[in-house]
């Protein structure tokens, strides 16, 4: 009698059972790898009001200033020729550019990797993705897949790249936590990220606060995600230039 009154309660008790076994695991996994702790403060002039490990996020450059990023003084000031010669960025590898707006790294990065090598060039802009195809055609670069991510997502290939680069990119990232993760997935293992960033640190270097950043905050925002330093590059002349490994 026992027994039977069991079955015929199983079919009731069976789903209760299921959803709580469900959040055990869900409160497990996120103890494992908690949500990324984002905060807020009244919006600077030049931020959106969220904070990320004690810095305000940036307001994101929309694609009207797209002008800026294709100056003629940019190669001047920047020494981008400079970056890509410590970087040994070799033939026939898939190189990320994360944020890349125009596409004023893209295809410098294309002649880098050559016909055997691929180039994603990321962006959450539609107009900029447009602009920069439109900009890969007139070059007649054919080794660039044009990629529109999400502020949460890269939405890059998994395990797939070589190197990806973020040239003055990552102190807007609305979600910082979430695209470090979503790229770190996309990283082939001993694949490089590169970060390229304004110096905080030199006054002299005539960029609004929130878009600059330390090579400290930096290495400890990247530590986040398991990802090795490997060295700091420090020949051009307004930012630095920090690298990192996935192991």
């Amino acid at each position: 009698m026992k027994i039977d009154r069991w079955h015929r309660l199983l079919p009731a008790v069976l789903p209760a059972v299921l959803l709580a076994g469900t959040l055990l695991l869900a409160a497990t996994a996120g103890a494992e790898r908690p949500l990324a702790a984002y905060g807020h403060v009244a919006p600077s002039a030049d931020g959106i009001g969220k904070t990320y490990m004690g810095r305000e996020i940036a307001g994101v450059m929309g694609w009207e200033g797209a002008q800026w990023l294709e100056r003629r003084s940019r190669a001047g000031e920047e020494r981008p020729d400079l970056l890509l010669q410590a970087l040994a960025i070799a033939p026939g590898m898939t190189v990320a550019d994360v944020g890349a707006g125009t596409g004023y790294y893209t295809w410098q990065l294309a002649q880098r990797v050559g016909a055997g090598g691929r180039v994603y060039a990321v962006d959450v802009q539609p107009e900029m993705i447009a602009l920069l195809e439109r900009q890969m055609r007139q070059r007649g670069v054919t080794n660039v897949v044009s990629l529109l991510g999400s502020e949460r997502d890269t939405r890059l290939p998994a395990a797939s790249i070589d190197l990806a680069i973020m040239v003055d990119v990552y102190h807007e990232l609305a979600y910082p936590s979430e695209v470090m993760d979503s790229l770190v997935r996309a990283m082939k293992p001993g694949g490089r990220i590169v970060f390229v960033e304004y110096r905080a640190e030199d006054p002299a270097v005539a960029i609004k606060a929130l878009h600059k950043m330390s090579e400290a905050q930096v290495r400890r925002e990247a530590g986040a995600h398991g990802l090795t330093w490997e060295r700091t590059i420090t020949a051009l002349p307004i930012q630095h230039v920090i690298v990192f490994r996935k192991p």
